[in-house]
């Protein structure tokens, strides 16, 4: 079966100015917007990806909505019903067949600590707004019971040519808009390289710190 491949959305999305600010890549923005330096605005992220060429050839191919991957997920992930045990395992290669490969030096985001279940199921839901990633982080931490720890971002790179994804096209009149989420299908590697503490500047008097993970996925 041939896979086609994405075109690469970070070379036509980069640079981007913000609040004056010119940025080269994915990762520096992010930065930006972990340390306060400008504000993470998932609108005006998700209206410039709109306004983008690629992500629009993006998200006009796919057959994978919000709906359909809600549900997929849900399914894929039952254990109950042993009757159709097989079931999980042809609607997902029934959406293989209508996916693509990520582009080699795509970056993808990921609030909260990395699932368990990733690796096994080589399934992962990503976002390339990284502002949308930045807002989850914070917000699931100030709901976290043990939020004595740092609020947790992951960044995603693809540096291998085989990872199977699906670009989901979300409801414009929801709140889903701002997610601009990519479905990871396939893979066969998916590695830690580094951590750091990212300290943002100083509000209501108390520095917010956050753990950045750096993944490779090949």
């Amino acid at each position: 079966m041939s896979i086609p491949t994405l075109a690469s959305l970070d070379s036509s999305l980069y640079p981007q100015v913000w609040e004056q600010q010119t940025f080269t890549d994915a990762h520096s923005l992010l930065i930006a917007m972990l340390m306060g330096n400008i504000t993470p605005d998932t609108k005006a992220f998700t209206q410039h990806l709109l306004a983008n060429d690629i992500y629009q050839q993006w998200i006009n191919f796919t057959v994978f909505g919000g709906y359909l991957q809600r549900n997929f997920i849900a399914f894929y992930r039952q254990t109950e019903d042993s009757f159709n045990a097989e079931m999980p395992a042809l609607f997902r290669r029934e959406l293989i067949r209508h996916a693509r490969y990520l582009p080699l030096a795509q970056t993808l985001f990921l609030a909260g600590n990395m699932p368990k279940s990733a690796r096994l199921d080589k399934l992962l839901t990503t976002t390339v707004n990284p502002a949308t990633a930045v807002m989850k982080a914070q917000q699931d931490h100030k709901k976290s019971v043990t939020n004595h720890s740092e609020a947790v971002i992951n960044q995603i790179t693809v540096v291998g040519k085989q990872v199977v994804g699906f670009p989901i096209r979300h409801n414009k009149r929801t709140s889903e808009r701002t997610r601009n989420e990519v479905l990871i299908l396939d893979f066969q590697e998916l590695r830690l390289v580094n951590e750091e503490n990212v300290i943002s500047k100083k509000r209501s008097n108390t520095d917010e710190t956050m753990l950045l993970r750096y993944y490779e996925l090949r």
